[in-house]
């Protein structure tokens, strides 16, 4: 009987895969998207059915350079207090693009929406950022409050250590402009209509607007978007010819 030989195959070679660069955000600070695999988290502020989608992420969605789309969400939080939301749009090489705020579209359908334009050829990604703003929440009280005298002090202290937080986080020019109204908001030498009006001059309202103070947030999964050559447009007509 002829004896039997055994052989042990050589171990299987393993690579390890190289780690994944998170380059750093831009505009205000927030946290990246989850990546794994499932449903989406749902936050405190929920971030659903954003658009364009294709085949539910599977498949990404497709525009050419320089072509301005619109990405939408339906974005809502539970009371009353204001919520707000910004789109992220990464490059191929995972760069932010600019800060790009979102519109409610149509008021009370809770459905927002940004345009945003893609700059070079490449798979990138698009996210949804939702958050609450607390310093819109705060002006709505106190629209209502200083004209009728109630709670003075404590609604322009209050606007005083929001401004200040979102100081925190702005440049350095910007920053001044927040300090400034800091200072107006605890000037007791001043009527308190005057104190409020110098905490909302359009200055201020340019630098909250680039610079929101932004608590909590919540940000959808990251959805494909291929990019291609402005020629993809119409260069691709010997496709309907057979070969």
């Amino acid at each position: 009987m002829p004896a039997t030989h055994h052989s042990s195959a050589p171990p299987t070679r393993t690579s390890e895969a190289p780690p994944v660069r998170r380059p750093a955000d831009a505009g205000p600070p927030a946290p990246e998207p989850s990546s794994a695999g499932g449903a989406p988290p749902v936050g405190r502020i929920p971030v659903l059915d954003v658009r364009p989608l294709v085949l539910g992420g599977r498949r990404p969605a497709k525009a050419v350079v320089g072509e301005t789309f619109e990405v939408s969400a339906t974005v809502f939080r539970e009371g009353h207090d204001a919520v707000a939301a910004n789109v992220v749009l990464r490059d191929p090489e995972g760069r932010p693009g600019p800060w790009t705020p979102m519109r409610e579209l149509a008021p009370g359908t809770d459905r927002w929406g940004a345009d945003v334009t893609p700059t070079a050829p490449g798979r990138w990604t698009f996210h949804v950022e939702a958050w609450g703003d607390p310093v819109t929440t705060w002006r709505h009280h106190a629209h209502i409050k200083i004209p009728a005298g109630m709670d003075t002090d404590l609604v322009l202290e209050e606007g005083a250590r929001l401004y200040e937080r979102a100081a925190a986080s702005a440049p350095e020019g910007s920053r001044d402009v927040l300090r400034a109204a800091v200072d107006a908001l605890r000037d007791e030498s001043r009527p308190a209509t005057a104190r409020l009006a110098a905490a909302l001059t359009p200055e201020v309202d340019a630098v909250l607007s680039r610079y929101p103070l932004r608590e909590p947030v919540t940000a959808s999964e990251p959805l494909p978007l291929l990019v291609e050559r402005e020629r993809a447009l119409y260069g691709a007509w010997y496709e309907f010819f057979p070969r």
